[in-house]
């Protein structure tokens, strides 16, 4: 691992979330680790947020009965309060599931990704995701934020964002991650 690994690591994501389209979305629908990942194209960050991520993976927790009733009436209220806490911001190319596990050191000691669930997205959900299982050395937030400054108050809207991947797990491993999709709904609802 080169000495500014995490450095260059936060310049070069910001590179990729500067590649952008119209849309959010993708032309063709992926995965997120085992399960099927819905891309379909919206104009706007709150409606693909809202029906391209959070209401798949309830669907799909409700279908296997994974998710109780309670939490499916809470993330009701919460989906009807999300278009006032999430900006606007044009589409950024993602990675899509950039966690720690999907991020190795290369042969030249540079950053290297794998496992990706790409689409256009907003990067907030992207860094978001980055603190989910412990998170990244801060100079990669630094520097991150120092190439492609965030808007004020990102941090604020992580619990937010990390429902979607939290959905997945419970989706993907069971139960075990509904206290954290609990705590995240009751400081929101």
């Amino acid at each position: 691992m080169t000495s500014d690994y995490w450095t260059d690591f936060g310049h070069k994501l910001a590179g990729l979330h500067r590649c952008s389209k119209e849309n959010f979305g993708l032309d063709h629908d992926n995965y997120i680790g085992s399960l099927p990942q819905s891309n379909g194209s919206s104009s706007t960050w709150v409606e693909f947020f809202i029906n391209q991520r959070l209401r798949v993976q309830l669907t799909l927790a409700k279908n296997g009965n994974n998710i109780p009733s309670q939490l499916l009436q809470s993330f009701d209220k919460l989906i009807q309060k999300i278009p006032d806490w999430l900006p606007e911001e044009k589409p950024a190319l993602l990675h899509g599931d950039l966690w720690s596990g999907n991020v190795m050191v290369g042969s030249d000691g540079k950053v290297c990704l794998i496992d990706p669930a790409v689409y256009y997205g907003h990067r907030e959900i992207e860094l978001a995701f980055t603190t989910l299982f412990g998170g990244f050395d801060q100079s990669f937030y630094h520097a991150y934020n120092e190439e492609f400054p965030l808007a004020q108050g990102y941090e604020d809207r992580f619990d937010i964002y990390n429902l979607y991947p939290l959905l997945v797990h419970v989706n993907l491993f069971g139960s075990s991650y509904l206290s954290g999709i609990q705590t995240i709904l009751d400081r929101f609802t």
